[in-house]
């Protein structure tokens, strides 16, 4: 006597479910922020390094602009506990204010690559732009 081996086969691979999870992570990456780090060469440029650092790793900027000032919440509490790093939020207890010159740098990696606009508060890289392809020097 053969026992019935036979396995049961879906119709529809795809729930409706599964189908409107993935439609919807479809549609959170498309929406993502802008760049938060890039390549220059091997090394790696991410939000939360100095101004040293980023030129360490990219060489000197195209165009340096101090664009002004601000006045920031520093928390002490998080640089004591993450050294090297910077931390501002809204006052409170254990913040205290404080102003910093807020700078950009422009970098022009040549017509096949794309520029990147980096802001600076007080010497931390806070933001990383993409500005379009670059041009040659002339």
């Amino acid at each position: 006597m053969r026992a019935n081996l036979a396995v049961p086969v879906p119709m529809n691979l795809f729930s409706p479910k599964s189908t409107g999870t993935a439609l919807l992570a479809a549609v959170l990456l498309l929406a993502a922020d802008p760049a938060l780090a890039f390549r220059c060469g091997t090394k790696l440029v991410r939000d939360g390094m100095h101004e040293q650092q980023v030129i360490a790793a990219c060489g000197e900027p195209t165009s340096v602009r101090h664009l002004g000032h601000a006045v920031r919440a520093y928390d002490y509490r998080f640089r004591l506990r993450n050294p090297g790093h910077v931390y501002y939020r809204t006052p409170g207890v254990g913040h205290f204010a404080t102003e910093v010159v807020i700078t950009e740098f422009i970098y022009n990696f040549g017509p096949r690559k794309l520029m990147r606009r980096l802001i600076f508060e007080g010497s931390v890289l806070v933001e990383i732009e993409t500005i379009g392809y670059g041009y040659t020097e002339k």
